[in-house]
């Protein structure tokens, strides 16, 4: 799934074609892309129909568009295979188009270049959709209120991540992968901040000190950064932009996905392990395992 560099690759695209818009009407072509809106597709249609989208969002790996005349945003769930497009009305439709949104002709600080362009939302295994949400007091949809801020979020408090991270009483790479104590960081990321701070993905968080807690943190900071630079990581064409470009930062990766690959530090070959339903990648000997009690 797509982590926060790919997430905000995107949030930055429609933060061009699509923020300031007006809603003039919208299509749903499959029910199971707006299956998380209870009401329906016509209710979900209507709710944005007449509606200006304010600055889109992100947290962590969650994005969403505030209606800026309203209590409610449209949370978009990418899942597997989403993507999120602004193409021409002339441009043919996509074989997995799911969510047509077309707009009236104020751009509203759109782009010059956006008129005459609507957003789809194309999603080939149907994992992703979108949903009409009432916000919080503090502008999130309600059904993610309970998400953590994400380390490159300015408000993302460091000292109350590590005193989370103490208590947590589990090991590093789980905690890097819980969204309720830090969001945004996914699978490739964690295993790629780990490999940096020469960290186990099986370390427990008891053993973390404050100067351990700001290294891995700066780590991942690093990593996202570089990434967000480079558009992303993108291991096939379901990882696109808004103008259905793919990131390469899966290029510059120096853990995820090198299996038997020498480590860039100490030349060990890199070993992969099966973890929670997922893969961990990292050199046994820059990052040593854990001794058992």
């Amino acid at each position: 799934m797509p982590e926060l560099p790919e997430v905000e690759v995107v949030r930055r695209g429609l933060e061009r074609w699509v923020g300031g818009r007006t809603v003039a009407d919208v299509e749903v072509l499959h029910p199971r892309a707006i299956r998380r809106h209870l009401a329906g597709a016509e209710d979900f249609a209507l709710g944005l129909k007449g509606h200006r989208f304010g600055a889109p969002m992100r947290r962590g790996k969650y994005l969403w568009l505030p209606l800026a005349d309203s209590d409610t945003s449209v949370l978009a769930h990418l899942g597997m295979s989403g993507q999120l497009l602004v193409k021409t009305q002339q441009t043919p439709d996509e074989k997995h188009l799911r969510i047509r949104v077309r707009f009236t002709d104020e751009l509203g600080g759109a782009a010059p270049d956006a008129a005459g362009t609507e957003l789809r939302f194309v999603d080939q295994r149907t994992f992703g959709g979108l949903s009409l949400h009432e916000n919080t007091p503090d502008g999130l949809p309600d059904v993610i209120a309970h998400i953590a801020r994400d380390p490159l979020d300015p408000l993302f408090d460091d000292e109350a991540f590590h005193q989370a991270l103490r208590r947590s009483r589990s090991t590093i790479k789980r905690a890097l992968l819980n969204q309720s104590l830090i969001s945004g960081v996914g699978n490739i990321y964690a295993d790629e901040a780990l490999w940096r701070a020469r960290l186990h993905y099986e370390r427990p968080t008891a053993t973390f000190t404050r100067p351990r807690t700001a290294e891995l943190l700066g780590h991942a900071r690093d990593v996202m950064n570089e990434a967000l630079a480079v558009g992303g990581t993108s291991f096939d064409s379901l990882y696109v932009n808004v103008n259905g470009e793919s990131g390469y930062f899966d290029r510059s990766l120096d853990a995820y996905g090198r299996e038997d690959e020498p480590c860039r530090r100490c030349g060990t070959p890199m070993r992969r392990r099966p973890w929670m339903n997922r893969s961990s990648y990292f050199c046994p000997r820059c990052q040593r395992p854990p001794r058992l009690s």
